[in-house]
């Protein structure tokens, strides 16, 4: 089976360009209309497609996690239920930007933290499922949200490759459209703990499964390096202003930054080639004024048999390459040469003229 993902309209295989998602989570701040404008930014930076992440507060956390006392810079309420609910958007906040975003022509799906989340996104009948790097050990959620049918995402940080495979080994029966994507689930990131490699363990490992990056780097050319080792699906975290309160806003991307990963991922693509080496049209102009080729030293009569010293190696690059010396030395002027004159099999013989 080939290592091909269908989300929406998109064809995502090897040889395509990279699915780029802008991952807004809760860098909306609650605000339905800072969402509207952060689809807007996305779009115009030329992203594939946002994301959003659900949560069914009362469900997901205990009572005591609920209730636990969330007090600083970032919080938006006197406990971590409290600020969670603050961030959470329901059902027509999601049907609204479902529809804007259907309007700029953009893909919306979300992140799944739990079963009455996966319910309420099935019903919005979104393109994909998102599932985070907490619930790659939930196999339980992950067979269910497999069961919907729909392309799965899922992160795989803070994972050991066994945790991996048993998660592949749960979607992959039921739903053969997984992307894998390597992920460190530290915010942000450090370079050295990237491990960027695994990619390509994955692609080895799991020959049927695309694999993609979650990148939570503070930048935009670990993307890239991911896109080469073969990494299809790059998701990166994105705010209007970093500035803003929140404990993603720092090192998410703002609308620049974007634009120039969207831009440099699309280069990539074209930048690879196709293995084959060969010179390019664009080359000649350049590669005539900078290569070389054989002419006279000085004036040279005719029946002169060649010498080193008669021979220079001069620009333009217009005449017999220079590789062909060897095959010029003891060569006989069939005529007289002047000096800079281009040499030639046509003007150089095995003897004297005739």
């Amino acid at each position: 089976m080939a290592r091909e993902l269908t989300i929406g309209p998109c064809r995502i295989s090897d040889e395509s360009d990279c699915f780029v998602i802008a991952e807004i989570g809760h860098n909306h701040q609650g605000s339905l209309e800072k969402a509207r404008e952060m689809f807007r930014a996305a779009r115009e930076c030329g992203v594939s497609a946002v994301k959003l992440q659900k949560r069914d507060n009362r469900a997901l956390y205990t009572r005591a996690m609920y209730d636990m006392p969330y007090d600083n810079e970032s919080s938006y309420g006197p406990t971590y239920g409290a600020h969670r609910e603050a961030l959470e958007f329901g059902w027509d906040e999601y049907v609204a930007l479902r529809e804007y975003a259907g309007e700029l022509g953009l893909m919306m799906f979300a992140t799944a933290f739990d079963f009455p989340s996966a319910d309420f996104l099935a019903k919005l009948d979104v393109p994909a499922f998102k599932i985070a790097s907490g619930d790659l050990t939930n196999t339980p959620l992950l067979k269910y949200v497999a069961e919907m049918g729909k392309p799965m995402l899922v992160s795989t940080g803070g994972a050991h490759m066994e945790d991996v495979e048993r998660a592949s080994e749960t979607i992959m029966p039921v739903n053969a459209q997984l992307c894998l994507m390597q992920c460190t689930a530290s915010y942000p990131v450090e370079p050295e703990e990237m491990n960027l490699r695994v990619i390509a363990s994955y692609r080895e490992r799991l020959p049927d499964v695309t694999v993609g990056l979650s990148d939570h780097q503070n930048g935009i050319a670990m993307a890239l390096v991911g896109y080469l080792l073969g990494a299809r699906v790059i998701e990166k975290h994105f705010t209007l202003n970093r500035a803003w309160k929140g404990t993603d806003q720092a090192f998410s991307l703002e609308p620049i930054g974007m634009r120039k990963l969207v831009r440099d991922l699309r280069r990539a693509r074209a930048a690879l080639g196709d293995g084959m080496k060969r010179p390019f049209p664009s080359e000649g102009r350049p590669l005539y004024k900078m290569g070389k080729k054989l002419v006279a030293a000085r004036d040279l009569p005719v029946d002169h048999v060649l010498r080193s010293e008669d021979i220079a190696i001069k620009s333009p690059n217009d005449g017999l390459p220079p590789y062909e010396l060897v095959n010029v030395i003891g060569k006989v002027t069939l005529r007289p040469l002047a000096e800079d004159e281009n040499l030639s099999f046509e003007v150089l013989g095995d003897g004297p003229a005739s």
